[in-house]
């Protein structure tokens, strides 16, 4: 994504570099595991897929007879001939392929898997409000979106999901060995609708079963609002500000939101709310962070599987670098918020405070490939400018506070006021 705030990075032609070398590698990997004699499979409509049985010399010594063994047999022997779908059986076989990897953000996506994903960057959809991902390798709430039907029900991050259930649709499963598209799936659909998932939750014996009605689904990316110290005479002015994702509006918002900021006659703090943020584009917390600290400090570290590393460093003269900040977290901070966090712990000293973070510590790429499926692989895992890999273990905060759910008081965020007033 071309931000126009950072150009000496450029991140998308290193990206293309390794997606180029990757797709190369994955072609000869098609060829070789599909080939002996060859075939055609009509893909899609009107794409065809010539394959042919050939190995590469330098994959000789893999044994490919007993899945040419499988597939032919099925060819001769299966009674119903009609489901016999070459182009499916190659999606099949590609899947499987990529899930032995066994890591649940690398996925092939066939084009009707595909179409949904690709749903979530254009437009409005109905939902019931909940940002996905996998703690290990079970479905779980990264984060209730703000105001959706999901957090009035009372979801919470952290929440494994492991059952679905949509009678309209006739789905009633468990989620064991279920990819983040089919999830996507079967929990959305249209407004007005529902759906019911089946949740459990730390240090709850009993499963949690919550009905859900969809609806749609609009989040804007900041929201500000300013506050007064009630535990004293003197008149603060304090900006909170709520990060909720981290999205393409994100930087034209941000900088909306900066400007607001400098015309204040006076701002006595600022409070960055990223709980319950479950990530989005790592530039963006590139953006917000460059804001905060000095030129050339480094605000996140990348590294693939060869361990390069590229840094991302501030590259412009931050507007709020001499302000106090607190940052507030939450099982629900993932991704790009726990980039931020960690930028700003790091090379400010800034204090973090509330709950342990999600631990979403790996960078994915998607990819469109022929017949429209895609790819989507980690490519690269993300540290801190310390060096700090959070995955699946997340950020510690310096102050742990845990907000009582019997009561209406926010009480990490009357701990970040009095951090900064007193």
């Amino acid at each position: 994504m071309n931000t126009g705030k950072l150009p000496k990075i450029n991140l998308q032609s290193v990206r293309k570099t390794l997606l180029l070398i990757f797709l190369i590698s994955f072609s000869a990997s098609v060829g070789y595991v599909f080939g002996v004699q060859g075939f055609q499979a009509n893909v899609r409509d009107n794409v065809i897929v010539s394959i042919d049985r050939e190995i590469p010399p330098e994959k000789q010594h893999l044994d490919f007879s007993l899945f040419w063994g499988v597939w032919d047999t099925l060819d001769s022997r299966y009674f119903d001939k009609a489901k016999l779908n070459d182009s499916e059986m190659v999606y099949g076989a590609i899947k499987g392929m990529v899930s032995a990897v066994g890591d649940p953000y690398t996925i092939f996506l066939p084009p009707k898997e595909n179409e949904v994903v690709q749903g979530d960057l254009h437009g409005e959809f109905g939902g019931v409000g909940i940002q996905i991902g996998f703690i290990g390798s079970q479905l779980a709430v990264i984060a209730p979106l703000a105001d959706s039907p999901a957090e009035r029900a009372g979801v919470l991050a952290g929440d494994y999901i492991v059952g679905i259930k949509d009678e309209g649709k006739g789905i009633d499963i468990g989620t064991v060995g279920i990819t983040l598209p089919q999830a996507v799936q079967h929990i959305r659909g249209k407004e007005g609708t529902s759906v019911t998932l089946t949740l459990l939750r730390n240090g709850e014996e009993d499963a949690i079963v919550v009905d859900l009605v969809r609806d749609t689904i609009e989040v804007p990316s900041i929201v500000v609002e300013y506050l007064e110290n009630a535990d004293t005479d003197v008149s603060e002015n304090i900006a909170h500000i709520k990060l909720l994702k981290f999205s393409g509006e994100t930087e034209k918002d941000w900088d909306d939101t900066v400007l607001e900021l400098l015309r204040q006659p006076r701002l006595d703090g600022i409070i960055l709310d990223v709980r319950n943020n479950p990530g989005g584009y790592l530039q963006g917390s590139v953006i917000l962070a460059s804001d905060f600290l000095d030129m050339g400090e480094v605000v996140v570290i990348e590294e693939d599987g060869g361990g390069n590393k590229i840094e991302f460093k501030v590259e412009r003269i931050g507007r709020l670098r001499n302000q106090n900040i607190i940052v507030l977290m939450n099982r629900g901070s993932a991704s790009a918020s726990e980039i931020l966090a960690g930028a700003l712990r790091d090379q400010k000293g800034t204090l973090l405070v509330g709950e342990n973070t999600f631990g979403k510590g790996t960078i994915q790429e998607s990819q469109q490939v022929d017949g429209g499926a895609a790819l989507h692989i980690t490519f690269a895992r993300w540290l801190t400018p310390k060096g700090t890999w959070v995955n699946e273990i997340g950020l510690k905060p310096d102050i742990l506070v845990e907000n009582d759910p019997d009561t209406p008081d926010d009480e990490q965020l009357q701990e970040a006021i009095r951090l900064l007033t007193n």
